[in-house]
């Protein structure tokens, strides 16, 4: 019989589902509705923003490298954001204050959304068992997620390299407006 003490049964019910190899959104999906907290505590809803293209990324963690070479790239590139008519949205498991710390030491330009219970995560498949130094951890798995006027899901990048990131996506909303 299994015997699981209330440490190890916390961490599994904290853990959520392993979407690692798991339900990530397919392009044609409809995106799951979500209502985050933005850098500045106001409430934010997909279905706000219907009748504009939106792309949705999941980045690991507030004002580390990689997220910081993400985030500072995008900023960077608003107006191209801008001239394709998208909405940029980040979204990290990090609580508000630290979102508004990295938003505002970074000077970016667009949103960036908490989800602290990493609940939206767990719904755009993206909550991750992860390694790094032999220990392994949950946490977001950096991933974009490129949705219609409608709400449907058109291009999904499922594990986005900060270095490239804005190249990939700029290039994917080119084809699609081409479609």
């Amino acid at each position: 019989m299994l015997r699981i003490d209330e440490r190890q049964l916390t961490s599994i019910m904290r853990a959520g589902p392993a979407c690692e190899d798991g339900p990530m959104l397919e392009a044609g999906a409809k995106a799951p509705e979500f209502d985050l907290p933005d850098q500045d505590g106001q409430r934010i809803r997909l279905s706000d923003l219907r009748g504009r293209m939106v792309v949705l990324y999941f980045y690991p963690k507030a004002d580390t490298p990689g997220c910081t070479t993400q985030a500072c790239s995008i900023r960077d590139h608003r107006a191209d954001y801008e001239a394709a008519g998208v909405t940029v949205l980040g979204v990290s498991p990090d609580p508000v204050k630290l979102v508004k710390r990295f938003h505002d030491k970074q000077g970016l330009n667009f949103t960036l959304l908490a989800d602290e219970d990493h609940a939206v995560t767990e719904r755009y498949g993206v909550w991750a068992e992860k390694s790094m130094y032999g220990k392994t951890y949950w946490g977001a798995q950096r991933s974009t997620f490129i949705i219609d006027e409608e709400g449907v899901v058109r291009h999904v990048i499922p594990k986005a390299s900060p270095k490239t990131h804005d190249e990939v996506v700029l290039n994917a909303l080119r084809e699609l407006a081409a479609a």
